[in-house]
């Protein structure tokens, strides 16, 4: 399967794309505004996974090649990128890719994060209104850290929820996601439950900072 991550450059598109070339098979394609820039952290990625015994192909586009060349876009931006990502590759998705959206509306004052969710009552619920008529929506990964899923040396045992009112699409990306090793997809229902699941991110940024020892916070239930 051919994965593009479009803001591929930032911290949760170096983490997925690292762990999918390190445990998967998958053809992982780095997106950017900024081709260039997009070029240059693939080199950086593929040769994180050389030195590891883990030869790859990596490749950068500007979003919309990437975007046009994958079966699964991963939207890997911050929640305030997020329309005009999906409004800039707009005409490259059709029915047969999947969307994903990791990303939460958060603020920060004096006291820690919040959540903050645009008046589509989730950044899940406005990536399906921005998407084209017919691309599958999927929420998932949301509540990952960043520098964990990067560090190829950590170990972990997190779960990443995931929900969808496609559930062929949703299949799939649960899938993508346990093919991570120590990850495991839960199920979290359709689109409608987003605000629940994202409003996690900032309570565990909000834990970690609070407390020594849980920099990279995830979460598994039991």
């Amino acid at each position: 399967m051919r994965i593009a991550l479009l803001g591929g450059t930032g911290d949760i598109g170096q983490g997925l794309a690292l762990r999918w070339g390190f445990d998967t098979g998958h053809e992982v394609l780095i997106g950017s505004r900024d081709p260039e820039r997009a070029r240059t952290k693939a080199a950086e990625y593929e040769t994180e996974l050389d030195s590891r015994g883990v030869e790859t192909d990596l490749k950068g586009f500007a979003n919309e090649m990437a975007a046009d060349r994958a079966d699964v876009v991963v939207l890997s931006v911050p929640a305030y990128h997020l329309v005009d990502t999906i409004e800039s590759v707009a005409d490259r998705l059709d029915e047969e890719t999947i969307l994903v959206t990791p990303a939460v509306g958060m603020k920060r004052d004096e006291a820690g994060l919040h959540y903050n969710p645009p008046s589509a009552g989730s950044v899940s619920a406005l990536a399906a209104d921005a998407a084209p008529a017919g691309v599958p929506v999927v929420g998932a990964f949301h509540n990952l850290p960043a520098g964990g899923l990067a560090d190829l040396d950590k170990e972990f045992a997190w779960d990443t929820l995931v929900f969808g009112d496609d559930e062929d699409a949703k299949g799939i990306v649960a899938d993508l996601a346990r093919e991570i090793e120590g990850l495991r997809p839960l199920d979290a229902g359709g689109l409608a439950n987003a605000p629940e699941v994202e409003a996690i991110t900032p309570l565990l940024v909000n834990i970690a900072r609070e407390n020594d020892g849980l920099h990279d916070l995830g979460v598994r239930f039991q």
